[in-house]
């Protein structure tokens, strides 16, 4: 089995929906996020009451202890305004540690349904979006972005709201007690605000591409993960290493950058936040002593209990417009990573018809008609395909690899749509009926087996979740799977790994078998259901199979004569179209491409094993 190891991963490269969201779609972003709040909005309304409670007894702190100071040496007078700025400090610690909590249920109960949301699209999306994404960008998406997204959403909500309504609170109590000074401070502060701005605007971008290619890293790790010894098999470990050091160097630039230059926002805001702290104790200390005398009688001569207020509540002004414009610079990675998850929310769903109906009581009638497909416009593969398939007949399809043998299967599950012509079911066009409904009139057992990490009965009863244990150990006889079962740790209750981790090809091929044998449907596809399996054990299943088939429309993909033998229509396929058909003695006698085939003991572009060759020369 040959791999191909070129660059199947993304580096870097931005599609037309990243484009725009960098052109100024974040606005759209921050309304697809604010309208997944809408489900938390009583825990906001709790959390925007709180931080009003918590500014409220912020700001009063300083004034208590501003009195305090100025009744030094007055031990009676003292006491209450210190009492009263513990009692502040108290309701601050409580309220703040309350916000929190239900910042933290609402931050990660929005990206619980975002997630959810995701999961869901993902399940409705047409299998051409998961055969032409990597799927480890799409886990990356999905489990990092959305983390990412969850610590920048948090960090607005904790601190956004809170600085915003301090920063307006101290305002206006600052005017109320000096209006020189408080002008200092607001034509001084506005400087952190257009720093912020100035570096967020480029920091996006690096956030944007920091995502993609960590995306792309996930991508790789987990095709290579899932096929180690396919690399290991061809020694493209070398190989694999130095693609994953280029994506790992690139994610390492990317990063660097974006954190850089947004670690600028700080120290560029806390300077200026450090001059505006200067110029209030400068100009508080001068009004103290009085001095200039011109505005003696305009400002009034401060106590130095009302200059350590204004220096708390400067500090308290200048403070929130440091944290929002770290917020800020934070609120770029979340947005940038919470737009490539929304990019999959935006991705079009398999188009279901609202008319349409349930496909029941199906007798297995098929009819192909006119089908023109392709998987992309600029390569044709499906033309002018013709099939016809009477209730309980067997179909054998073969052909030269890549003749469009596993494309029919596709086309027949509706994994795909038609672009021309018609597939019909019992006179119902497939288009015109539920997708679930057309499914489970099918039985499918293919080359690829798909088993979860969980106990084999669990794996078996997906065929049919009512499965009784004697009705999934009956059909695990029929398959003959029953006796490599029994050999098992815990028979039927051993847990296997993901994809049956710990079971042989042929093992697996045998349980997906048993699926199919416990709720036998209408109609059967069987692609290369055996190709796995010894001959000796394939002889056995033979019986299985002429039960399961019997009165059943079957269609079979398989390269073993003994299954194709016996079918009733042989399709032989070549470049995306039917060149002949006809049961197995006819095309024999009709001397054309099918006899080549055989002659030559291959029907599928392969070889024919032992057991074939054995069976033909017999």
């Amino acid at each position: 089995m040959a791999m191909d190891t070129s660059g199947f991963v993304p580096k870097g490269n931005l599609n037309a929906d990243s484009e725009a969201l960098l052109r100024g779609g974040r606005t759209q972003t921050v309304k697809r996020v604010l309208s997944f709040l809408k489900n938390h909005m009583g825990k906001v309304i709790i959390s925007l009451l709180l931080a009003v409670v918590s500014v409220a007894a912020t700001l009063l702190v300083p004034i208590f202890i501003g009195r305090a100071i100025d009744t030094i040496g007055q031990p009676q007078s003292i006491v209450r305004p210190l009492l009263i700025a513990v009692v502040c400090a108290l309701i601050v610690g409580i309220s703040q540690y309350a916000m929190n909590l239900i910042n933290n249920s609402i931050t990660y109960g929005t990206v619980k349904d975002i997630r959810n949301e995701a999961i869901k699209k993902i399940e409705h999306l047409p299998l051409s979006y998961i055969d032409t994404n990597p799927q480890g960008d799409i886990v990356s998406r999905i489990v990092a972005d959305a983390d990412q997204f969850a610590e920048g959403l948090l960090l607005g909500f904790t601190q956004a709201f809170t600085g915003i309504l301090t920063i307006i609170v101290t305002l206006a109590l600052m005017l109320s007690m000096n209006v020189i000074i408080t002008v200092v401070v607001v034509f001084v502060t506005p400087l952190s605000i257009f720093i912020a701005r100035f570096i967020s605007k480029r920091t996006y971008s690096m956030f944007k591409k920091q995502s993609v290619e960590r995306g792309s890293m996930t991508a790789l790790i987990d095709e290579m993960t899932g096929n180690e010894k396919v690399v290991k098999a061809f020694s493209k470990e070398r190989e694999v290493l130095e693609r994953f050091d280029d994506i790992n160097s690139s994610l390492s630039t990317s990063s660097l950058n974006a954190v850089f230059f947004s670690s600028l926002t700080n120290p560029s805001t806390r300077f200026v936040n450090a001059i505006c702290y200067a110029l209030v104790a400068l100009c508080g200390a001068m009004f103290c002593i009085g001095y200039p005398s011109s505005l003696a009688d305009i400002v009034s001569v401060q106590t130095i209990g009302t200059l350590t207020v204004f220096l708390s509540y400067a500090n308290q002004y200048t403070k929130p417009f440091n944290e929002i414009s770290s917020v800020i610079s934070e609120l770029q990675n979340a947005l940038a990573c919470a737009a490539r998850v929304f990019e999959i929310l935006d991705e079009e769903c398999e188009a279901e018809s609202e008319d349409a109906k349930e496909l029941s009581d199906c007798s297995g009638k098929v009819e192909v008609s006119d089908v023109d497909f392709s998987y992309s416009s600029d390569r044709e593969l499906i033309k002018d395909l013709n099939i016809s398939v009477k209730s309980g007949q067997r179909v054998a399809i073969v052909g030269p690899t890549g003749c469009g043998k596993t494309t029919i299967i596709n086309l027949l599950m509706r994994f795909y749509d038609v672009d021309k012509g018609c597939i019909s079911v019992d006179g119902n066009d497939i288009r015109s009926c539920t997708r679930t409904s057309l499914r489970r009139s099918y039985g499918m057992v293919l080359q690829d087996t798909w088993l979860r990490h969980g106990t084999i009965m669990e794996n078996l009863r997906m065929g049919k979740s009512d499965a009784t244990d004697d009705e999934i150990i009956n059909a695990a006889k029929e398959t003959h799977a029953h006796g490599f079962i029994r050999r098992l740790e815990r028979g039927y209750d051993t847990v296997i790994g993901e994809d049956g981790e710990g079971l042989s090809q042929g093992q697996k091929q045998l349980l997906c078998i048993t699926r199919v044998m416990l709720n036998i449907p209408p109609m059967l596809i069987l692609d290369e259901a055996t190709s796995s399996i010894d001959t000796r054990t394939e002889m056995k299943i033979q019986s299985a199979f002429e039960k399961l088939m019997k009165g059943r429309t079957s269609f079979i993909v398989a390269h073993r004569l003994g299954t194709i033998r016996n079918a009733d229509i042989i399709l032989v396929m070549k470049d995306g179209r039917i060149i002949e058909q006809g049961d197995h003695d006819t095309l024999i006698k009709a001397g054309g491409f099918y006899k080549k085939l055989y002659d030559s003991g291959k029907v599928d572009g392969k070889e024919a094993e032992d057991g074939d060759t054995n069976e033909r020369a017999g």
